[in-house]
């Protein structure tokens, strides 16, 4: 039976090099592809798809509020999350929101076949490096994330603060007022012990929130 998969990243090349691989194997059809994460909510209402590929780094509200918000209108659907992070943060985020996988893109196409098919079969899956930071996360005296002291809103507010985002785009993106996100952000520097925003993000790239940051 072909599986139908709605793909989501906000790179074209990367959409097309996956789109190719999966289709290839003769057991997917990528029925749409969206750029952001706007799109995606949108399609996968209205393409209804088996599996969702969720990239987490991406254009306006990213695929971390993306995939609540999917979940959110429909609890059933089934979405893996595809991307470069891999580490403790965004896996425990995605997960505890609801996503049924979550891969690396330095998986194989092997590994993303075995991950949909048992998705879509009502199984979950984790890559075992993903896996083994998570179980190991968990024993004792092991040092808690401080990323996971943050509220659901903290932590996207905190995500769009380390892609650049002003109070007035946050504002914007999250249907909230100016007002609301400054508090956000004081709640931020007071949980997280940081001084100003250069600190937040300092953190936000030690803990893999973001894959750069520009030194000048």
């Amino acid at each position: 039976m072909m599986i139908s998969v709605l793909l989501t990243d906000d790179h074209a090349l990367v959409r097309s090099g996956i789109r190719r691989l999966l289709e290839d194997s003769g057991q997917v059809s990528i029925i749409g592809e969206a750029d952001c994460g706007e799109e995606s909510i949108k399609l996968a209402q209205q393409l209804k798809p088996d599996v969702i590929l969720m990239d987490v780094s991406m254009p306006g509200i990213g695929g971390v509020e993306a995939c609540r918000r999917i979940l959110q209108r429909n609890p059933g659907q089934k979405i893996i999350v595809l991307t470069v992070h891999n580490e403790q943060t965004f896996p425990k985020r995605m997960l505890e929101i609801g996503a049924k996988g979550y891969l690396t893109k330095e998986c194989g196409v092997d590994e993303m076949l075995t991950a949909i098919r048992q998705v879509y079969n009502g199984g979950a899956y984790i890559a075992p490096s993903i896996a083994q930071q998570l179980a190991l996360s968990l024993l004792p005296g092991n040092e808690h994330n401080p990323i996971d002291r943050l509220s659901r809103r903290e932590f996207q507010v905190m995500l769009m603060i380390s892609h650049g985002l002003t109070n007035a785009e946050i504002s914007d993106k999250l249907c909230l007022s100016p007002k609301t996100i400054s508090t956000y952000r004081l709640r931020l520097l007071e949980k997280l012990g940081a001084q100003n925003e250069v600190d937040l993000i300092k953190i936000a790239v030690a803990q893999g929130m973001v894959e750069f940051v520009n030194s000048e």
